[in-house]
């Protein structure tokens, strides 16, 4: 389904600019597309068919409930992302205080007919991904995903810090897909095989010498170090706060949500594969009598960083998606921790967090962009008109107090405030750490929980308890559809406590599934 609109897309493309094609209803048909294809997804999703998963194309992809699943999520998420753009008609001309006439700014909107085409590509990307179990397969899904992302960082070319941005993004990016090829090199080398089960059931063998036990474990660290990189995981973050500040907020909508689920999926998978084909006594490292799980340590290192990273750093941030950045990054320390812990508990943990992640983080950034279109800002004549500062939502509960609030909700959820959806995430990564005896790193989060709540606090300060002073008025207005998804999702973070089982019972059905119970 997705390549007959790539396909269309294709040739739509290059005729818009003479045609009555205009880019929004390209987006518009996008969108659909995704929904469809979820809908074709979910249609395919037997528990009792697919089983332990149905192995395509001689091993290349791993068809499982769980990559079933998480596909049918990333299409949706791209079709809802798609979806809420502000009205093109109802641009209004406002006077400032100088009697300038001036216009809103309309660089956010997404005006550029080539956008639906790549996330298209960055689509099939992240699908191809979440069922790869050959490294072949796994490479060219992770660079189909991430080439599309680079070029649509630098989309929009007349905006000068989204073209350094994306310039950034792709060196960074190259090094990252560089150390996949490595990792993959060595595990070829040592194994001369590329698919992940026969791999899993070479090592498992007891006559398989520790070199290859060791040079195979080299090979996955050094992947799993560039898979760190393109999910902005301390100390690999430095290119994320840059790269998301500097695109404009469409953008960064898309770079902070989708490719991190089809990244820490296939991280899963690489997890059970990892935890069954090297026991507890060959998965690492030997000295004296201890031995090192090193893929697992380097997880708890990570997740270790990212929360204090994540947290501390975050406080200092005066620029709106920086300080989001860095609430990604701490975020990203919950996941590998529950990542690392591996067991049925933990990854039931996991799977809950990413999809209630997924949901806030794309929630806020969809109120961010109601405030970019709503807001009257004279010096964003010739910009993107997004919000850049935090500043810039003083007072905004006078003026739009359904968004103030939905921002508010989505803030506590993410600082963990109870009875929004975050707590129970971070209550079960937590839960799921302590009961296996990650005793230092869950105090690390609890703590890291509460500090964070400060920069959070610190936006909510500014929304409802400072006045402003720039000129007021209404930029562009709302389309229906931006209302209704910020509505809903909003809904969701607030009233999970109510009906918590449906979700709940969906991720520990995959968590079960991965452990053949």
């Amino acid at each position: 389904m997705l390549v007959i609109t790539l396909l269309t897309l294709l040739i739509a493309t290059p005729l818009s600019s003479s045609t009555k094609f205009t880019p929004e209803q390209l987006h518009r048909a996008t969108a659909v597309t995704f929904f469809f294809a979820a809908a074709l997804s979910f249609n395919a999703y037997y528990v009792a068919t697919l089983g332990a998963g149905v192995s395509l194309y001689s091993g290349l992809f791993h068809v499982s409930t769980v990559s079933m699943a998480i596909e049918c999520f990333i299409f949706v998420v791209g079709g809802l992302i798609l979806l809420p753009w502000a009205s093109r008609t109802s641009v209004v001309h406002h006077t400032n205080e100088f009697g300038q006439g001036y216009t809103p700014g309309l660089g956010a909107k997404p005006s550029i007919p080539e956008f639906a085409l790549i996330l298209v590509f960055t689509t099939i990307g992240a699908s191809f991904l979440v069922s790869s179990t050959d490294l072949v397969s796994l490479y060219l899904a992770i660079e189909l995903q991430s080439f599309a992302v680079y070029i649509l960082a630098t989309l929009y070319r007349e905006n000068e810090s989204a073209t350094s941005a994306g310039l950034k993004y792709f060196l960074l990016g190259a090094l990252s897909s560089a150390l996949i090829l490595l990792g993959s090199a060595l595990v070829y080398a040592y194994t001369g095989l590329t698919n992940l089960d026969a791999i899993s059931s070479l090592i498992s063998v007891s006559t398989t010498s520790d070199n290859v036990t060791q040079g195979v474990m080299l090979g996955l660290v050094v992947m799993t170090a560039g898979f760190l990189f393109k999910i902005a995981a301390a100390p690999f973050h430095n290119w994320a706060p840059d790269v998301y500040d500097g695109v404009p907020t469409i953008v960064t909508t898309w770079l902070s949500v989708m490719p991190k689920i089809s990244i820490f999926v296939l991280l899963l998978t690489v997890s059970s594969l990892t935890e069954g084909l090297l026991g507890p006594a060959q998965a690492g490292l030997t000295f004296g009598d201890i031995t090192v799980n090193v893929w697992q340590a380097l997880l708890l290192v990570c997740s270790l960083l990212s929360l204090i990273i994540g947290t501390v750093v975050g406080l200092s941030q005066v620029r709106i998606k920086r300080l989001l950045t860095y609430s990604t990054i701490s975020h990203v320390g919950f996941m590998l921790l529950a990542l690392a812990v591996s067991g049925q508990e933990s990854i039931d943990a996991f799977l809950f967090y990413l999809i209630q992640y997924t949901l806030t983080n794309l929630n806020v950034f969809l109120i961010l962009l109601a405030f970019g279109y709503l807001l009257v800002k004279p010096w964003a004549q010739k910009g993107t008109g997004d919000v850049e500062y935090i500043k810039e939502l003083r007072n905004q509960f006078s003026q739009s107090p359904a968004l103030a609030l939905s921002l508010l909700i989505c803030l506590f959820s993410m600082a963990g405030v109870p009875p929004m959806m975050g707590f129970f995430a971070k209550y079960a990564v937590l839960y799921s750490a302590i009961h296996n005896g990650y005793y230092f790193l869950s105090i690390v989060g609890i703590l890291a929980s509460v500090v964070s709540a400060g920069y959070y606090l610190r936006v909510v300060k500014v929304l409802y308890f400072e006045e402003s002073s720039q000129p007021t008025g209404d930029g562009v207005e709302l389309s229906s559809t931006h209302c209704y998804l910020i509505a809903v999702l909003t809904a969701a973070i607030v009233l999970f406590v109510l009906h918590p089982s449906l979700l709940l019972n969906s991720t520990q059905l995959m968590a079960m599934s991965i452990y053949g119970c």
